[in-house]
C-alpha cells in the first residue's frame, strides 16, 4: 500500500492512497477461507462449499466489505502515524468509472482513493498563572431579603369584593377586546382577567385608566403599544381595548409571621427569610460565575492565536446565523433596523464563529493534557435536568439523550467546560470585589452587547 500526500495547504490535508490489487486478492481470498464452513447452500454440505462458488455468489459484497474496513483502517493508521488529528469526518474520493469500480470488486484493479481532511492545529498552551480576574461580589442585604419576601405576600394576598370605585392596589376582573386600526388582533382579548392596578403588568398607561371604574362599568381604554414590544407586528402600534369591569377587589391584610410561612411549607418566618436569602444568593452566584468566566475566556483567546479549521468555522458560523436570522424573522425586524447591513453582520457573526471555535479547541486540548473526564453519573444528573424541563415527557427526553450520540454529546460538552474552567479558576488569581447588584447587572449587560 503506498501513501502520497498531495495537498498540504493550512490545515487542508489530501492524500491519495493506492493498494495493489493482489493485497485486496488476498484479503478476499483470507475472506472467503474465513466465512465459507459458515454458509449454507442447497446442494452442498455443511462446511463443504468451494471457495470459488462463494466467491461467485458472494464476492463482490465482500470485496466492498474489505474496501471499506481498509478506507478506515488506512485512515485511522495514516493520521496516527503522521501525528495529525481530523478536525472532523474525512472525506473521501474513489473511482466514478463504473467499469474501473467492477474491476476492483473483482480484484482485478489497483483501489485508489483520496483522504480529505483538515487537521487540528497544534495548540501550545499558555501558561495562565499570570492571568488576573476579578471576581464581583454582591452581598445580599436584608432590605433586600424583606422586599422579596414582600413580593412573595402581595402574590399570596387575598382580596375581597368591594363596592364603590377602584383604587391603585385594587384588584379588577375584567374581560377585554384590543383592536388595531379597529381590527381585533392575536393575543388581545381576554373574558375573565385579573388585574392588580398599580402592579405595571400590562401596556403602560392601561391600568391608569381604569382607576375609578366600578363594576358593570364598560369603557375603551387607550394605549400605545411600547417600541421594543416582544410582538413586532404590534410594536409602537396605537391600539383600543374595549374593557368590561365585572368586579372590584380591594386588598386583604397579610400577616408576616410564621403561620404565613407554615403555609408556604416552611416552620417558621425565619427560615423563609433564610431560603429567600439563599435563593437570592445563588441567583447573584449564577451571574458572579458567568462575569469571571467570561473573562476568563476573554484572557484565554488574547492568549491563544492560531488558525482554525475551516470546515469547523463555517459550521459554526451557520448554526449562529441560522438562529439570528430566525430571531431576527420572528421578531419581524431587519438588519437597517439594528443600523447595520447583512454583510456587516456575517463579518462580525464569523468573528464571534471564530472565537467559539478558538476557544473550544483550547478548553478542549486543556482538558485532555489535564485528564479532565466527565463521569456517567454526571451526563446521567444533565439528562435528568434537561428532561425536568418537559414534564410528563421525561422518559421520552431520557430515551432520546441515551439512543442519540450526538444528543449525548450535547449534554456531555457544557459539563466538561465548566469543569475545565473550574481548572483553570484555580491556576489564575482571582481577587473578590463586593459590588451592589446594579454595578454586576451593568457588567453583565456589557459582556453581553
Amino acid at each position: 500500500m503506498q501513501v502520497t500526500e498531495t495537498l498540504s495547504e493550512g490545515l487542508k490535508r489530501e492524500l491519495k492512497v493506492v493498494v495493489p490489487a493482489a493485497d485486496l486478492e488476498a484479503k478476499l481470498v483470507a475472506k472467503i477461507d474465513e466465512i465459507k464452513g459458515q454458509i449454507r447452500i442447497n446442494g452442498f454440505r455443511p462446511g463443504k462449499v468451494p471457495a470459488s462458488h462463494v466467491r461467485k455468489l458472494h464476492g463482490k459484497a465482500l470485496m466492498g466489505e474489505i474496501v471499506q474496513e481498509l478506507i478506515g483502517e488506512t485512515t485511522r493508521s495514516t493520521l496516527e502515524e503522521r501525528s495529525e488529528k481530523s478536525a472532523m469526518q474525512p472525506q473521501y474520493k474513489l473511482t466514478e468509472d463504473e467499469e474501473e469500480a467492477n474491476k476492483i470488486m473483482d480484484g482485478k484493479a489497483d483501489l485508489e482513493f483520496d483522504i480529505i481532511y483538515e487537521v487540528l492545529p497544534v495548540i501550545e498552551v499558555a501558561d495562565v498563572s499570570g492571568v488576573e480576574i476579578e471576581r464581583p461580589v454582591v452581598e445580599v442585604e436584608d432590605s433586600e431579603v424583606e422586599e422579596r419576601l414582600t413580593q412573595i405576600a402581595d402574590s399570596s394576598r387575598p382580596f375581597e369584593t368591594k363596592e364603590g370605585k377602584s383604587e391603585s392596589g385594587d384588584r379588577v376582573l375584567m374581560s377585554y377586546l384590543g383592536k388595531v386600526d379597529g381590527e381585533p388582533f392575536d393575543g388581545g382579548a381576554d373574558e375573565n382577567a385579573q388585574l392588580v392596578l398599580g402592579s405595571g403588568q400590562f401596556i403602560p398607561g392601561f391600568e391608569d385608566q381604569l382607576i375609578g371604574k366600578s363594576a358593570g362599568d364598560e369603557t375603551v381604554v387607550k394605549v400605545t403599544f411600547p417600541e421594543e414590544y416582544g410582538a413586532a407586528h404590534l410594536a409602537g402600534k396605537d391600539a383600543e381595548f374595549d374593557v368590561v369591569v365585572k368586579e372590584v377587589q380591594a386588598p386583604g391584610e397579610l400577616e408576616l409571621d410564621d403561620e404565613f410561612a407554615t403555609k408556604l411549607g416552611l416552620e417558621s418566618l425565619e427560615k423563609l427569610k433564610e431560603v429567600i436569602k439563599q435563593q437570592v444568593e445563588s441567583q447573584y452566584g449564577a451571574m458572579t460565575r458567568q462575569r469571571v468566566k467570561r473573562q476568563l475566556l476573554d484572557k484565554m483567546d488574547e492568549l491563544h492565536k492560531f488558525d482554525v479549521p475551516p470546515t469547523l468555522l463555517e459550521q459554526e458560523f451557520e448554526n449562529i446565523w441560522r438562529q439570528v436570522t430566525a430571531e431576527m424573522n420572528e421578531a419581524g425586524k431587519s438588519f437597517e433596523d439594528e443600523d447595520t447591513t447583512e454583510e456587516k453582520a456575517q463579518e462580525e457573526y464569523k468573528a464571534i464563529a471564530e472565537r467559539r471555535v478558538r476557544l473550544g479547541l483550547v478548553l478542549s486540548e486543556i482538558g485532555e493534557k489535564s485528564q479532565i473526564q466527565v463521569s456517567d453519573e454526571e451526563v446521567q444528573r444533565g439528562i435528568m435536568q434537561r428532561a425536568q424541563q418537559f414534564p410528563g415527557q421525561e422518559r421520552q427526553v431520557f430515551e432520546y439523550y441515551t439512543q442519540n450520540a450526538e444528543a449525548l454529546a450535547s449534554i456531555r460538552a457544557p459539563i466538561f467546560e465548566e469543569k475545565v474552567v473550574d481548572y483553570l479558576l484555580e491556576l489564575v488569581k482571582v481577587e473578590d470585589k463586593t459590588v451592589t447588584k446594579e454595578e454586576l447587572e451593568k457588567l453583565i449587560s456589557e459582556d453581553e452587547e
